[in-house]
Order: structure tokens, then C-alpha cells, then sequence
């Protein structure tokens, strides 16, 4: 019988081939309410916070984390070893849905993952702190493509991300689903 080799996995083996390690993104920080692991709770988050505009209107601080844990998930479900019982589809909906959000807000198509978390936790942070000058100056950088007023005003009333929405959602279900065999298995 044929192993069978998920994308994910064949796409870390050529990379592995190349000599290149594979891209990584982390969650610099966590919402204090979070006492779970980054990614599980970004998986949860994420699927809550795209399913509805209306999740997130009018909350750019929300908004922020939101971007940034899907940039997390995007390399994650992807390369990450934990998540390997996960479909294959589930990065590779990330992937299509990454230029989706990136649009949606201003961000460069070809940004690094982790310079967009850190900006989007940095924005985040000042937002918290009712702080729009250090908000805007945060999302301004070079890896934004409206500059800080116009970014933060797109994180604030974030359209439909039908696609971005479907990959959060099946990441959920597959969580969902790898937490069910576990228990089943108790």
C-alpha cells in the first residue's frame, strides 16, 4: 500500500532537500484572557472573528489579532509537525486565502509573515491603549501598501473574506476533529 504524503509534508521534504528551513511565524504574544496553546487558540479565534464582518466592525485592536494569528496559522498548519493529522487542504487554504486579507487591509502581497505580526501586535497594543498616533505609525511601514490612517481605517470595517473565512472555519473543524479521536481514544 502507497504512504500517503500530504502537501504540506512533500512541500517540507523539498525544502528540506534544498537545504532551506522551512518558514516559520510566530505569535509574539498572547491575549491575556488566552490560557490555551498560540495556535489553538488562533485556530478558535479565527474562525469566530472571519465568520461575520460584524464579528469584527468597528474593533481594529480585534481586527489586528485576528490578521495576525491567520498569518501565524498560514506557516503553521502548514509546516508544523503538531498539525500534520490535519487535511492537507487546510494550509493550502491558507495560502489561497492569505492575499485575500492582505488585500482587504493594505498589506504587500509579498510581506514576510512575521513582520506582519509583529506589526499587526504592535498596532494592536497601542489601540488597547487608545494610543491611534503609535496605532497608525505601527501599520505605516513599508510592508503596507495605504499607509497607517487608511490601514487602521480598513482593519475597522473589514469586508467579507469568504475565503478567508472558509480556511478558519475547516481549521476549526479539523481541530474539532483531531480533539474528538484523542477523546476517543482516552
Amino acid at each position: 500500500m502507497m504512504t500517503r504524503i500530504t502537501a504540506a509534508a512533500a512541500l517540507a521534504l523539498s525544502l528540506a532537500g534544498c537545504g532551506t528551513m522551512p518558514p516559520s511565524a510566530s505569535l509574539s504574544e498572547q491575549p491575556l484572557e488566552s490560557f490555551d496553546e498560540p495556535t489553538r487558540t488562533a485556530i478558535i479565534n479565527t474562525s469566530y472573528a472571519f465568520s461575520s464582518p460584524a464579528n469584527l466592525a468597528q474593533q481594529p485592536a480585534d481586527a489586528a489579532l485576528a490578521v495576525a494569528q491567520a498569518e501565524h496559522l498560514a506557516v503553521e498548519l502548514a509546516y508544523g509537525a503538531r498539525w500534520r493529522q490535519f487535511s492537507p487542504l487546510v494550509p493550502v487554504s491558507f495560502e489561497t486565502a492569505r492575499p485575500e486579507w492582505r488585500a482587504a487591509i493594505g498589506i504587500a502581497p509579498d510581506a514576510p509573515p512575521q513582520q506582519v505580526i509583529n506589526a499587526m501586535f504592535q498596532a494592536r497594543r497601542a489601540l488597547l491603549q487608545d494610543n491611534l498616533v503609535d496605532a497608525q505609525t505601527a501599520l505605516s511601514g513599508p510592508i503596507f501598501t495605504q499607509g497607517g490612517q487608511a490601514t487602521l481605517a480598513r482593519l475597522a470595517a473589514l469586508p467579507t473574506l469568504p475565503r478567508t473565512n472558509y480556511a478558519t472555519s475547516a481549521a476549526e473543524r479539523e481541530l474539532s476533529r483531531r480533539d474528538n479521536g484523542r477523546r476517543g481514544r482516552l
